[in-house]
């Protein structure tokens, strides 16, 4: 579990290091005001930078069990470990709703 999540630390720091530049090149890329050679090179670079900087290499985890499964986007953990904290007591402001 923890090499998972060294894992999926270190492929966020590189797509957080090359996301501007991605963002720029590929901005340049679809302009049409520019020159086809500039636009060309800009597509050169973007196919120069590495596989992993990437956005869909990103999977949302658990972070308490690393689960990719049943993940609530609203409170980063998975539904499993989010009752057993809503049966403790241990979320603020969540109650249970009942009509």
């Amino acid at each position: 579990m923890i090499k998972l999540s060294e894992k999926d630390k270190k492929i966020r720091k590189t797509i957080y290091t090359f996301e501007k530049t991605k963002f720029i090149l590929k901005s340049i890329y679809q302009n049409l005001n520019f020159f086809n050679l500039i636009r060309w090179k800009a597509y050169l670079n973007i196919n120069l930078l590495p596989l992993k900087s990437s956005k869909n290499l990103i999977n949302n985890r658990c972070i308490e069990t690393i689960h990719k499964k049943k993940f609530n986007k609203l409170t980063n953990f998975s539904r499993i470990v989010f009752l057993k904290l809503f049966k403790l007591n241990q979320l603020n402001s969540i109650y249970k709703g009942s009509w």
